[in-house]
């Protein structure tokens, strides 16, 4: 891009608008004192291909999507990371100045780092770890997981069919219980990861069983909204390390801002008080 545009990013959903992307990417703009807008594009699934070809004309470096748009890029994208296609979406786009889309995912990042970041006694390989749920995020999770050294991951979604399909597709290392017996499977975890949408304002509860949660699990939801579900309330009450989902936001977007705007911002309380 020529020194005299002013390089745009953006979030592009349908709808977009309840996304706090822009209100982090914008924050570390300014806080980094660098030229450049971060904006909500909110694309319907029919308007795609026509919308990302025509913003590199329009001066944008790249953009994240969420729903219902990360899967479809996989096949809209030039080029797609390895780690794309295991997980099988994208998150972050970069349009390359060929004019070729690059797209890549992050959310395992996010993930590690966040567990990383708070709670820095996690040893991933201490014991197996139980993913509720079997949508994208679960994917993410799974990928970072097996990355991270975890020895065995036990899947419970509420439809056995979408675990089995993942067990298939990830191998041995994953075995599958039936949700009525999540309980069990929490009770014999060192890591415990709700990547389901139960527990957000508006969603029903998560109602599997948390008896079985000892001191020492780790146990971490990727809903942020509330900050503390009833998930990471217990988990408290039971002396288990609780990590909140807002860390995943914040870290996912790191990758992306640095492509974009070639400066690596900083994850730090300030930066949760923004969201928050």
């Amino acid at each position: 891009m020529s020194e005299d545009r002013i390089p745009l990013a953006g979030v592009m959903g349908h709808p977009v608008a309840h996304s706090r992307s822009p209100r982090l990417h914008g924050y570390w703009l300014r806080r980094l004192g660098l030229r450049g807008h971060y904006v909500p594009l909110d694309v319907a699934p029919g308007d795609l291909r026509d919308v990302l070809a025509s913003l590199p004309k329009a001066g944008f470096v790249g953009v994240n999507v969420t729903i219902p748009h990360k899967e479809s890029m996989l096949e809209i994208a030039d080029l797609v990371t390895d780690r794309a296609t295991l997980i099988g979406a994208a998150n972050t786009l970069t349009f390359q100045s060929d004019g070729r889309i690059r797209a890549d995912n992050t959310d395992g990042y996010g993930f590690l780092e966040n567990l990383r970041r708070n709670a820095p006694a996690w040893q991933p390989e201490a014991g197996p770890a139980v993913v509720l749920g079997a949508g994208g995020a679960a994917r993410a999770v799974i990928v970072a997981l097996r990355e991270a050294g975890t020895p065995e991951i036990v899947v419970c979604n509420r439809t056995r069919g979408r675990a089995e399909q993942l067990r298939q597709e990830f191998g041995p290392r994953l075995r599958v219980e039936d949700w009525v017996t999540a309980g069990h499977a929490i009770a014999e975890a060192a890591t415990v990861v709700n990547t389901t949408s139960l527990g957000m304002v508006g969603q029903p509860e998560l109602r599997v069983s948390l008896d079985g949660l000892h001191p020492g699990t780790v146990v971490n939801d990727l809903v942020y909204t509330p900050l503390e579900t009833r998930l990471l309330r217990v988990a408290r009450e039971k002396g288990c390390v609780a990590v909140d989902g807002l860390g995943m936001l914040i870290h996912q977007a790191v990758p992306g801002f640095e492509r974009w705007f070639g400066c690596r911002p900083e994850v730090d309380a300030a930066t949760r008080e923004v969201l928050l």
